[in-house]
């Protein structure tokens, strides 16, 4: 059977590096790849790149996922940071054991489930991300990808192909 990854970008301005060098890696090793967003149809990323959402992650269940991944840019600090009905997708992905992963800004939405409360993680090496995640029990610590054999957090853009490498040996 093959495996599937749900890829969660905000509305607007995600990144471009962080979607589609991950979901080549995904793509590449035979997984079927989904993007969603908190609305359907096409959506411009922060260096007008385009991609298309094809679901709501609302409308889909998690468990038809083997992963989930929260993608960052400038739109995910405004739009998913605080989406309530996002953490609590992420926690029911997380209890019914489907790899819950999240890069740059995406780490930090994870961080704010409590999922990482106590555990290390990574998120983009900026203020904003990094103190998000101390306020959340996490300890941050500087490197491309931190793998948990449960969650998987991604630094950001430099970090883009190793998290996606670090989703496909996690699903082997």
């Amino acid at each position: 059977m093959s495996k599937k990854a749900l890829l969660i970008i905000p509305p607007e301005r995600f990144n471009e590096d962080e979607l589609f060098k991950p979901k080549e890696e995904l793509e590449n090793a035979g997984i079927e790849v989904t993007i969603a967003s908190t609305v359907a149809g096409d959506i411009t990323g922060d260096y007008d790149g385009k991609a298309t959402a094809s679901v709501i992650f609302s409308d889909v269940s998690a468990t038809e996922f083997d992963v989930v991944s929260v993608i960052g840019g400038s739109g995910t600090n405004d739009h998913l940071w605080g989406n309530q009905e996002l953490q609590g997708f992420l926690k029911q992905a997380y209890n019914e054991k489907v790899l819950v992963t999240g890069i740059c800004a995406g780490a930090v939405t994870v961080a704010k489930t409590g999922l990482l409360s106590g555990r290390e993680a990574t998120c983009y090496p900026v203020d904003v991300q990094k103190n998000e995640l101390i306020a959340a029990d996490v300890k941050y610590v500087e490197q491309h990808v931190v793998a948990h054999g449960d969650i998987i957090t991604g630094d950001g853009p430099q970090g883009a192909e190793e998290f996606g490498k670090a989703l496909v040996k996690a699903l082997r």
